[in-house]
């Protein structure tokens, strides 16, 4: 298998300073969208638009398409009602959820353990899975839009996943989480996954490809790759990290329960310095803290 072992550039890791033409096409993009209200404003942010824009090399009429598609999907699936005790029983084997740590850039880390699948519905998996990218975008530090997905191969074998999930994740994050990928590590991949992953690779944009990464803790490169996008004081063990606190359920529930009260101020559109924001934001400096469950984040990641 390819390892793709190149050290990831920092480059493209902060929001990009638009130019002129592109700001413009913002602007069409919102005249096509027509006059939004509600949570639909609110997600049409100029920066939501232009990762739109983006993912569809600044076409704007295709933008514009996925944009709505995006807005109608939004509306019926209301990904931003979720709340924590409706999947709180996906969580329960931590096979997926947000560190407790950033990167060196500050973006969002989710970290995935193909063996601890718990679940047998799609339909389930894929609720969890958006519940965690609400979480993990409302957790960016203000200059990031794209997080960090590590992915743990420890004990994994072939029954841990299936087409159909793959399939179904690899829409839902192109088409309604657009450019939202910085980096994606595969560690410590066995070789038998490469007759999957050849298969998989398809349905993934050629872009999105490009930003994965195989990497191994018996090679040189990959620690160089590691090193150079986290503290290795934070990141967690399994990955080569110093940090040996494991995942805690409890404790990460009521994280999550703190967060799901900050996720409703968000979205009724509440400025974040009033007393909303203030008395259910346990963390307004974007750091969490409790020495027991290993959920202190900080938004450098150093």
């Amino acid at each position: 298998m390819c390892s793709n072992l190149e050290v990831p550039s920092s480059i493209g890791c902060e929001k990009a300073i638009l130019t002129e033409e592109q700001h413009m096409k913002i602007s069409e993009v919102r005249r096509l969208l027509g006059p939004l209200s509600g949570k639909s404003s609110i997600y049409c942010s100029d920066p939501s638009i232009s990762r739109y824009l983006r993912a569809r090399n600044w076409n704007v009429k295709k933008a514009t398409k996925m944009l709505k598609a995006s807005l109608k999907w939004r509306s019926e699936y209301k990904p931003e009602e979720i709340q924590w005790d409706e999947v709180a029983h996906e969580a329960e084997t931590g096979k997926l959820y947000c560190a407790n740590y950033n990167d060196r850039h500050g973006r969002t880390v989710i970290v995935m353990r193909p063996c601890r699948q718990n679940s047998k519905t799609v339909k389930g998996q894929i609720r969890y899975l958006v519940y965690c990218m609400e979480n993990a975008i409302l957790n960016l530090s203000p200059d990031q839009e794209s997080m960090i997905w590590l992915i743990d191969f420890k004990d994994f074998d072939m029954s841990n996943i299936s087409l159909k999930a793959t399939k179904e994740t690899a829409h839902v994050l192109q088409e309604h989480y657009p450019e939202r990928l910085g980096v994606a590590i595969l560690y410590n991949a066995p070789k038998f996954f490469e007759p999957f992953w050849m298969v998989a690779k398809p349905f993934l944009e050629t872009k999105t490809a490009n930003k994965v990464k195989f990497v191994y803790s018996n090679d040189v490169n990959s620690k160089r790759i590691i090193e150079s996008l986290f503290n290795m004081d934070q990141l967690e063990s399994a990955f080569g990290g110093n940090n040996h606190v494991s995942f805690n359920i409890t404790k990460y529930g009521e994280m999550m329960k703190e967060d799901d009260k900050r996720m409703r101020c968000f979205w009724s559109g509440v400025d974040p310095t009033s007393r909303c924001a203030l008395v259910t934001d346990s963390k307004t400096s974007n750091s969490r803290t409790d020495d027991d469950a290993h959920i202190t984040r900080g938004a450098d990641g150093s």
